[in-house]
């Protein structure tokens, strides 16, 4: 049985089960197509139905389960379509973060930027894929604060996450992260010295790293997809 935090936490219920749950579906632990229920869960925390009812419902608002009626619950498959609306939406965003942090970017912001690489260098060092996903994520933080864009950060957030489980199979099968990193380091050299277009050309490329990564998982599981229609 999953142990909750005590009352005093004064957390609802249905945000440490969504919690668990995301970090299950977002790790991988739990792949696409896997099958859970509510029973289960509930049973596995000890509450009844209707908090795991919700944070099911959250899960599937943000498209990582399918939940049907009459059949069982699943973690949600990948969609090639929903992945490249996601990239093309991303892409939009970060070109204008990355012009804008280029041409505001100061000594602060600068700092900022090189605390994140030495960061990330040292997940490297510490082979901690789960570091690097966290630190990945401060990353494109930094540069909307930067470029004074911080609510743009929301659209990135919600669109990464929706291709992170992607991420971690590349990163923990293929080792990828120093040349994410090379791609940070070229992308904040553009930022510090305000070339905003080389900036904008060196994120771009950082987020086509992602296109071998799909053509090799989907190749490999090819059961993590959805079928594609027609």
């Amino acid at each position: 049985m999953v142990h909750l935090k005590q009352a005093g936490d004064r957390r609802p219920l249905v945000d440490e089960i969504y919690d668990y749950l995301h970090e299950e579906i977002a790790s991988m632990r739990l792949k696409p197509g896997d099958r859970i229920s509510e029973a289960d869960i509930a049973a596995r925390f000890g509450v009844s139905r209707q908090p795991v009812r919700d944070a099911f419902s959250r899960l599937e608002n943000q498209d990582l389960l399918l939940i049907r009626p009459q059949r069982a619950t699943e973690v949600k498959r990948f969609s090639a379509r929903e992945i490249e609306k996601s990239r093309f939406v991303r892409a939009a965003v970060e070109a204008e973060v990355l012009r804008r942090a280029a041409a505001k970017c100061d000594r602060v912001g600068a700092a900022m930027l090189e605390d994140c690489l030495d960061r990330q260098r040292q997940a490297i060092a510490d082979n901690d894929y789960e570091a690097f996903g966290a630190l990945d994520y401060a990353f494109h933080r930094t540069l909307c604060q930067i470029a004074r864009l911080d609510f743009a950060f929301e659209v990135i957030s919600s669109e990464k996450a929706k291709v992170d489980r992607l991420c971690i199979l590349g990163l923990s099968k293929e080792d990828r992260m120093p040349q994410l990193v090379a791609d940070h380091e070229e992308i904040v050299a553009c930022v510090k010295e305000g070339d905003a277009e080389r900036a904008v050309v060196a994120g771009m490329r950082h987020l086509s790293r992602l296109d071998a990564t799909i053509e090799s998982i989907t190749a490999t599981n090819e059961s993590f997809f959805e079928e594609s229609p027609g």
